[in-house]
């Protein structure tokens, strides 16, 4: 079983899964909304990584509301505005039901690594993608401001670890799964073009 890593304020998760990813290009949730960059990390509930990362919640609370912070904590959880979430209340989502999911933004693009921590630039390289498993930087920290009270996660760095079920579109296409048909032009048939199929 994975465990999640302290670093330095922030918590590491291992081996989650990622939803609704907007790691590329900023996105506005919302009309008038900011754009942002994104994703849901979906976690087991029984995740011993999940006591991390309520811990850092209950932290994160103590150090903006000190004595009122439990109060505080209980009445944010109620109306859910916690970046943990019951994924039960996105369960019409593939991959939501009975699972958890911290919910992460940030304002800033967030570093994006491959496996061998390479640094993943765009969208091109086809992941890291919707379903598949990834390890993650969060800064969990309290919000109370004009735009109200809320716990946050920022999103700061995603790994792809591994291939899982995509969530969108199918899995990921594999090129080796199609015949190398070579220069020969076998195959194809007189006439026929992309155009032609429309």
């Amino acid at each position: 079983m994975s465990e999640a890593k302290k670093i330095e304020g922030r918590v590491r998760l291992l081996n989650v899964r990622l939803a609704f990813p907007q790691l590329f290009q900023a996105k506005a949730v919302n009309d008038g909304d900011k754009p942002a960059f994104s994703a849901s990390l979906l976690i087991k509930p029984d995740d011993p990584q999940v006591k991390t990362i309520v811990g850092a919640i209950e932290d994160a609370a103590l150090r903006k509301w000190s004595t009122k912070a439990t109060p505080m904590l209980n009445q944010l959880k109620a109306t859910d505005k916690v970046c943990l979430h019951n994924g039960d209340l996105k369960s019409q989502y593939a991959g939501f039901e009975g699972m958890l999911y911290v919910s992460a933004r940030n304002g800033t693009k967030p570093l994006v690594l491959d496996r061998d921590r390479t640094k993943i630039v765009s969208e091109a390289l086809g992941r890291p993608y919707g379903g598949c498993y990834v390890n993650c930087d969060v800064d969990i920290y309290a919000q109370d401001n004009k735009y109200g009270k809320r716990i946050n996660a920022t999103l700061v760095a995603v790994q792809f670890s591994k291939d899982g079920d995509a969530f969108a579109g199918g899995a990921p296409a594999d090129p080796e799964s199609f015949d190398d048909l070579g220069d020969t032009g076998e195959g194809a048939v007189e006439g026929d073009s992309a155009a032609a199929l429309w």
